[in-house]
């Protein structure tokens, strides 16, 4: 064999190795459970300090969600992984192997679609409580139609489990989403206000009151600003519902996985 020929052999080899040492094409559907495990130790490790245990969200933003920020595809999940985000706090994770970036993508793949499972409500009688009785709908989307002072809930069953929802409904306050902080601010005249935080800089809060209306202060004005991180304008539905009432409800939350 010439030497071009051995060259031309150890070339192909070396790549056919790199492609065996981390998964091709539709990586993360090929990676297997003790993968995807591996991939959540990682994460926890080295990422659930800025994005929280099961991506939840913190200093970095909450990863629970079928569609990420910065995230076109697959393959650009890995990149950011493996990269970071230039203008960004986020760091590269040089020190780990392309399989490894692939498992620590495929685990956070698996945070945005929970698992459907069967659950004893009856999803209809649980969709006519949410329109009804709940009033859900004033301050919630679903498919296009509710009010915006809570959080979107087209697909609120495929980003988060039956206990969660279930927590939402008796705790709101134990288990506020991201973006829904409760303010609560004192004017220099002693008048004492609270809302949603829409906005916030060095000299100024835009906050969202639970009408709907919009209240706006420079922070000169204001004699305290108080952030509620355990409270939510979401209210406790603990005794509003009979306990087969709220397995109604969770099974229909549950059933919104955003298919139309």
């Amino acid at each position: 064999m010439t030497r071009s020929c051995q060259s031309l052999v150890v070339i192909l080899f070396g790549g056919l190795a790199s492609l065996a040492a981390s998964p091709q094409g539709d990586a993360i559907a090929k990676l297997g459970a003790a993968e995807i495990e591996h991939g959540r130790q990682m994460f926890v490790s080295h990422c659930a300090l800025c994005h929280g245990i099961e991506g939840s969200g913190g200093r970095g933003p909450s990863l629970n969600h079928p569609t990420l920020h910065r995230v076109t595809d697959d393959r650009a999940l890995f990149s950011l992984i493996q990269n970071g985000a230039e203008g960004s706090e986020m760091p590269g994770a040089w020190w780990l192997s392309e399989r490894e970036v692939w498992q620590i993508a495929g685990y956070v793949r698996s945070l945005g679609r929970t698992a459907a499972v069967k659950l004893p409500g009856d999803v209809d009688k649980g969709k006519r409580l949410y329109e009804s009785k709940g009033g859900c709908a004033a301050c919630h989307i679903v498919r296009g139609r509710g009010g915006v002072l809570g959080p979107e809930l087209t697909d609120v069953g495929a980003r988060r489990s039956a206990a969660y929802l279930r927590e939402a409904l008796v705790e709101p306050g134990k288990s506020a989403p991201e973006g829904f902080l409760v303010v609560r601010v004192t004017t220099r005249d002693g008048k004492k206000l609270w809302g949603l935080r829409v906005n916030e800089d060095s000299f100024t809060i835009q906050l969202r009151d639970s009408s709907g209306g919009f209240l706006s202060f420079r922070k000169l004005d204001l004699a305290e600003i108080n952030k509620d991180f355990n409270a939510a304008l979401m209210p406790n539905y603990r005794d509003a519902f009979n306990a087969s009432e709220m397995d109604d409800l969770v099974a229909y939350l549950a059933s919104l996985r955003g298919e139309q």
